[in-house]
């Protein structure tokens, strides 16, 4: 049975999409099944994977009202060779028309349900915001890997989110947990960057990942051909580090 983790930030820009797809592709290397789940209506995970989001039969858009299921809406990534359940700009009507849908937050949870028996890995890309889509993201995970610059307020911004992350779990979700932390865009000339690494460390202890994604021009490059960074530049820092954390994430599931 899949586990199923959220790729989530209440802050923008925070290289949530490029680490959803790029540990997709990662895992798939390493001989795991895997669907990446498209919850932001910018669509630019399934665009990173390389399917284009103008040209979809059904997306995840139609899988939470209930106009199709997960096996007929998923799409396989060519560039990256793992399932996506795309999304594109219908995705944000869903917001309000779930509103009035019984069990509004738990319709993802339901749709993967019937699926999850076919992966190893379900990894659900959230958008910058604690919306009902995002809501449907944490009902449906196991746990929550929060990808984060090291720079001020992103620790400002992670407080937040660790208690919207504990309110699902004691309200919608028991079963949620934060699964770890995951140093992105790592800049070590900086050294407000390994001041805030050495805060993190010290504060949530084995919940920061050891590994590390340095800042990379060819993860950067990669989504605008759509292929995922690991594919792309095989060789570069920035694909090896997501190798590795894709490595990481297995070992620490055994664990668990």
């Amino acid at each position: 049975m899949a586990k199923i983790f959220c790729i989530a930030n209440q802050k923008g820009g925070v290289g949530k999409t490029t680490t959803t797809v790029n540990l997709s592709a990662a895992l798939t290397k390493i001989g795991q099944r895997v669907l990446l789940v498209d919850l932001d209506p910018q669509g630019n995970a399934t665009m990173g994977a390389g399917i284009n989001k103008a040209k979809l039969r059904a997306s995840v858009y139609e899988v939470l009202l209930g106009m199709s299921d997960v096996a007929s809406a998923r799409l396989v990534s060519e560039t990256g060779e793992f399932d996506v359940l795309p999304a594109n700009r219908e995705l944000a009507g869903a917001e309000v028309e779930m509103v009035e849908l019984e069990n509004r937050e738990k319709r993802l949870k339901a749709a993967l349900a019937l699926v999850a028996a076919e992966y190893d890995f379900i990894l659900i890309d959230c958008p910058p915001a604690l919306s009902m889509l995002t809501l449907n993201g944490l009902c449906a995970a196991h746990g929550v890997i929060i990808p984060m610059q090291c720079e001020y307020y992103a620790l400002e911004g992670l407080s937040d989110l660790v208690n919207t992350i504990k309110k699902v779990h004691a309200n919608l979700n028991p079963d949620l947990s934060i699964i770890g932390l995951l140093r992105v865009m790592f800049d070590a000339r900086m050294s407000l960057s390994e001041q805030v690494s050495t805060q993190l460390e010290q504060h949530f202890g084995d919940k920061v990942f050891k590994s590390i994604i340095p800042r990379n021009v060819r993860l950067a490059e990669a989504p605008s051909y759509g292929v995922p960074g690991v594919n792309f530049d095989p060789a570069s820092k920035g694909a090896q580090a997501y190798i590795a954390f894709g490595a990481e994430l297995v070992q620490r599931i055994k664990l668990m």
